[in-house]
């Protein structure tokens, strides 16, 4: 029994041995062993963070007091929004933040002093992007921060407790604050970076390991004309893969499209290409399907979680 057990463990130690010189021997799967978890500890420890900053505001100051601007100031030093843009018109604050210049506005009324010494009615608008479900959360936080203290109006002023100030926020573009509006459309996203960088990474090393690219170079085809006619099919699959999600994004989860359809189109066009170019850089270091794959997965990480599809871009390093 005791000779069983050691003839057993010696061939365990054999097929370890031979699987650790295999790996040895791969260097693409060997530097990954190490490399790809500190890469990834740095990128992700640094760039990964739920505490928004710097968030970009508009400011509409109908009052243009000095206590309207020290109300300014004091959100500017909490460093949870930056202040880029001031503005006296409506029609401004409204294009700022449709056209993405702009995630939040914040509207002081012209009698601010005055509802200052009321109990009842908002001292200040917030408007969010709702397209954002996370600064629906930076505006409650902003909300219920104690800025107005100094001149007895904050919820611990002249050491009395008071009913901290209403702020009125309100929701735009999304305002039943739907999750499903936010998904969906970054699916398209995800979904193109995932397939376009496998299908590309992996099609270009099976011909290779075919031996079928020798033979498609050998042709009087160009090189451009080869790997333009290799991706063009891809390019096709990327589009169809898009429409189907914008269609069943609305079908079944009434996820509004607005805007003209020719430029997300070109958008996604754009994205497709940059997607295949990566399977494409992949492809050249793997000499494998599987070093493709497993390049395109290391790939596929800090491209969805770098993204602002799972962390605000808010949040992250400049």
């Amino acid at each position: 029994m005791a000779n069983k057990l050691r003839a057993s463990l010696r061939r365990l130690r054999a097929v370890a041995a031979k699987e650790v010189r295999q790996l040895s021997r791969d260097r693409v799967t060997f530097g990954m062993i190490a490399g790809v978890p500190l890469m990834q500890i740095l990128l992700f420890g640094y760039a990964i963070n739920f505490d928004v900053r710097h968030l970009a505001t508009v400011v509409q100051d109908q009052a243009n007091s000095s206590m309207s601007r020290e109300f300014i100031a004091q959100m500017r030093a909490t460093q949870v929004v930056s202040v880029d843009f001031t503005t006296d018109s409506s029609v401004e604050v409204d294009r700022l933040l449709r056209e993405g210049r702009a995630s939040m506005a914040v509207v002081i009324p012209r009698d601010f002093e005055r509802r200052l010494q009321s109990q009842t009615r908002p001292v200040v608008q917030i408007l969010v992007d709702g397209s954002q479900p996370s600064l629906a959360g930076v505006a409650a936080g902003i909300a219920a921060m104690p800025l107005l203290d100094r001149h007895g109006t904050g919820p611990y002023a002249g050491g009395k407790r008071l009913e901290p100030r209403r702020i009125e926020i309100r929701t735009l573009y999304n305002p039943e604050k739907r999750t499903a509006v936010q998904i969906v459309p970054a699916l398209i996203g995800v979904i193109l970076s995932m397939t376009m960088v496998l299908f590309t990474s992996g099609a270009i090393v099976r011909e290779r390991e075919r031996g079928n690219l020798e033979l498609l170079i050998a042709t009087p085809l160009g090189r451009l004309e080869l790997m333009v006619g290799k991706l063009l099919p891809y390019v096709g699959i990327g589009l169809i893969q898009t429409t189907l999600i914008l269609i069943l994004g609305t079908a079944l989860f009434n996820v509004p499209i607005l805007g003209n359809l020719l430029d997300l189109y070109a958008a996604a066009l754009l994205f497709i290409a940059a997607s295949l170019g990566l399977g494409l850089f992949v492809s050249t270091i793997a000499q494998t399907q599987f070093q493709a794959f497993q390049l395109a997965f290391v790939t596929m990480l800090p491209s969805i979680l770098l993204s602002g599809f799972m962390f605000p871009f808010e949040g992250m390093p400049v």
